[in-house]
């Protein structure tokens, strides 16, 4: 196996402990339960993170021009989120552990 591989699949199984932890922790740690089941890295959920980041950003702009549409705005997110991850799956477990929920709840209208 290549070095460079199992260097990757170690920082994963690192990451993923700690989210584990967070989990017993708290109970309702739906999104972070998603990206151990789906076995995303850590750069998978910045990337995540990032897009909520700027998704919310654009629709708190739209928002106060007047817009009450913003089903271009779910397409980038589905368009942008990790192929492991269906959009239902993700805007309900954001929901549940109360993750950018201004966002995830114009989401779940598009579901």
């Amino acid at each position: 196996m290549d070095i460079h591989y199992l260097l990757e699949k170690i920082d994963r199984l690192e990451y993923q402990n700690k989210l584990l932890l967070k989990i017993i922790e708290k109970k309702d740690q739906e999104f972070y339960k998603l990206v151990i089941k789906n076995s995303l890295a850590e750069k998978d959920v910045n990337a995540f993170i990032y897009l909520c980041e700027e998704l919310s950003k654009k629709i708190e702009e739209q928002k106060a021009e007047g817009f009450v549409y913003f089903h271009p705005l779910f397409n980038n997110f589905t368009h942008h989120l990790h192929p492991r991850l269906e959009p239902k799956e993700v805007v309900r477990a954001c929901i549940k552990q109360s993750l950018y929920l201004p966002l995830m709840k114009e989401f779940q209208k598009y579901l």
